[in-house]
């Protein structure tokens, strides 16, 4: 049988976790290597359409690079700090009403699960037995309404460090043969190099996904082709334009 276009006799068995804890840290790790590779090899690519100098190059991708992996970091730390923020803020505020208005909260709970198919005796037991617990409550009424769940959300500095970290390693990879040699060799390589960290980023994702490896790799490969191809057409005609 076949659901959202995945073959079922793939799957693992009914018995298999959902997810394991490694899958949930090498996720954002991944994702941030393949957003640095991508971007830094399509500003390489970009520059070297509109010039054959390397000190210029080089300067560029360090750039690109170092900007790119603050702007990653920053913007991790925010998200993460943020979602934070509001949990505590809703946190309190819903301690608040179940302190004033529990008869209220009790009815907002019992009224979701009526909606998913419970009878009014089933509802009522169970939201009787939520809050007996008012954590448990708290914590309940908080995914229901708002969706916020405290085991989402990491640390806002090891989200932020990960994908520095990550970053800086994807972008790294199109900039290390023009550290080491110059002209077309160097294009060549970086081109070479870059695609290929790609195919292992795709299948790493893949992975994740529970997809094919190679359907994974070679989607990567297009993707990331595409961006640096566009990129060097538009800085080899600016390159024509200066020049």
């Amino acid at each position: 049988m076949r659901r959202a276009g995945i073959d079922e006799r793939s799957l693992p068995a009914a018995s298999a976790p959902h997810e394991t804890r490694a899958n949930s840290v090498l996720r954002p790790i991944v994702f941030g290597a393949n957003d640095g590779l991508v971007s830094n090899l399509a500003l390489v690519m970009g520059v070297a359409g509109a010039t054959s100098e390397p000190g210029i190059i080089v300067l560029a991708g360090v750039a690109g690079l170092i900007a790119g992996a603050f702007s990653m970091g920053v913007g991790e730390y925010i998200s993460v700090q943020s979602q934070r923020e509001l949990l505590d803020y809703q946190v309190a505020f819903q301690r608040k009403q179940l302190r004033e208005a529990p008869e209220q909260e009790r009815a907002i709970l019992a009224g979701l699960y009526l909606e998913r198919g419970f009878s009014h005796d089933e509802a009522d037991q169970f939201v009787d037995a939520v809050f007996d617990e008012p954590d448990h409550a708290v914590r309940l009424l908080i995914f229901e309404e708002v969706g916020l769940d405290a085991r989402s959300i990491g640390s806002p500095l090891a989200a932020a460090g990960g994908s520095f970290v990550a970053f800086t390693a994807g972008a790294f990879v199109p900039l290390l043969p023009y550290l080491l040699t110059a002209g077309s060799l160097a294009f060549n390589a970086s081109l070479f190099v870059s695609l290929a960290a790609l195919a292992l980023l795709g299948a790493g994702i893949a992975a994740l996904t529970r997809r094919s490896g190679w359907y994974g790799a070679i989607r990567q490969v297009l993707l990331g082709g595409i961006a640096a191809g566009v990129t060097y057409a538009v800085g080899h005609a600016i390159g024509i334009g200066i020049g």
